[in-house]
């Protein structure tokens, strides 16, 4: 199920990130600011309950959020540049990790590194900012279901239509989140026009 943000925010950003001139420094401003948006976006339907408070004025019944921790799970390394809005932003978030490399020459992911906190019963949400293929995101998802996490929704900021075919031929009910659908891959499994390597514009290497 894709989701494809519409905010003309999210458009101004998304075209700066794409810019080769932007330096890293404003790479990872822009970073942050655009994984804000898909963070709010992608948890619209966090369950809330009712709460009665007191306003300066006169008592009241709002709405909080249920307890139902959050748990967000970067694709290394480039995933990382995702994480921070969704710590800042709620209350109650736990960070696994997940290390996938892809071979630059079969495009094939491979897994290096697993960290992953109790993922049974939570909402889970796996952030790597480039949806290729797809076989980074279908392993990533394949790790967290055995571990034991059910509810997942997959967060990107640029996708490509081959990567997000490729997860929804797996998991076609898993929420697809994402703030540009690019035209396709070319010969090298790159997004196109996409913006490059995503980590390596964002750590400047």
């Amino acid at each position: 199920m894709l989701h494809v943000l519409d905010h003309p925010l999210a458009a101004h950003v998304i075209t700066h990130l794409r810019d080769k001139t932007t330096k890293p420094a404003t790479f990872r401003t822009l970073s942050y600011q655009i994984s804000l948006l898909l963070a709010i976006e992608a948890t619209r339907n966090l369950p809330t309950e009712p709460k009665a408070i007191e306003t300066p004025l006169e008592p009241m019944t709002g709405r909080v959020l249920t307890h139902q921790p959050l748990v967000v799970v970067p694709i290394l390394r480039a995933g990382l540049g995702m994480v921070q809005p969704f710590v800042d932003i709620f209350p109650d978030v736990s960070v696994g990790y997940i290390g996938l490399e892809r071979d630059h020459t079969t495009a094939i992911a491979r897994s290096y590194y697993c960290k992953l906190p109790v993922v049974s019963g939570r909402r889970i949400v796996l952030v790597d900012p480039m949806l290729a293929t797809g076989g980074s995101a279908v392993k990533a998802i394949d790790v967290v279901r055995d571990a034991g996490g059910a509810d997942i929704t997959l967060v990107s900021i640029v996708s490509s239509p081959e990567g997000v075919a490729e997860v929804e031929s797996h998991y076609p009910k898993l929420p697809i989140f994402t703030a540009a659908l690019d035209r396709g891959l070319n010969a090298k499994k790159y997004i196109m026009p996409g913006l490059g390597d995503f980590g390596d514009r964002l750590y400047g290497t």
